[in-house]
């Protein structure tokens, strides 16, 4: 098996991520229940097993990648050899200290062999060399996937947002004090 190699994201990077398979399955949903009892909201979160798998779809354009890509506060690029494996998407924002994950992308054909992983220690990495404080990672509801990497990496439920997407999928977000 080939070893994951990770560098900066480059400019001749760009259309070969972006033609990656951004959908993932999943056999479980994240299903927000939201309750508003005489002057008080409850909001509850259970994951839902569903009767079969489900595509979901990717929440972001991915033919709009090369636009926001000059947005970002850093991009990193997995490969497997030659061949990019997974791309993760970093933004610094204000003045809290915070990096926000806002794309974690592992081409179906890499999945479930360590990429993700990579791509968040190097997140990770990045962030506390730069002296950030904390890491918040958005994920949608739907994708249990992403959901179990970030607690298998430590990360803490801290909100969610409904209707966040284009697509109005709800996202969450679990974030990490680091040190």
């Amino acid at each position: 098996m080939s070893e994951i190699q990770l560098r900066p994201t480059i400019a001749s990077d760009l259309s070969r991520l972006m033609a990656f398979d951004h959908s993932i399955k999943s056999d479980s949903v994240w299903q927000l229940e939201l309750r508003r009892d005489t002057g008080q909201v409850v909001t509850t979160f259970r994951e839902v097993r569903l009767p079969r798998s489900t595509q979901v779809e990717y929440p972001h354009n991915p033919f709009a990648l090369a636009d926001d890509w000059v947005r970002k506060s850093m991009m990193y690029t997995a490969l497997f050899g030659n061949d990019p494996a997974g791309y993760i998407s970093l933004l610094e924002r204000g003045t809290a200290s915070v990096v926000w994950i806002t794309d974690l992308v592992v081409d179906a054909a890499s999945r479930r062999r360590g990429v993700g992983s990579a791509l968040l220690a190097a997140a990770q990495g990045w962030a506390e060399a730069r002296s950030h404080r904390r890491l918040i990672f958005e994920v949608q509801s739907k994708n249990l996937p992403g959901i179990r990497l970030a607690q298998k990496f430590g990360y803490e439920f801290c909100g969610y947002n409904d209707h966040y997407y284009i697509n109005q999928d709800v996202a969450l977000f679990f974030s990490k004090v680091l040190k």
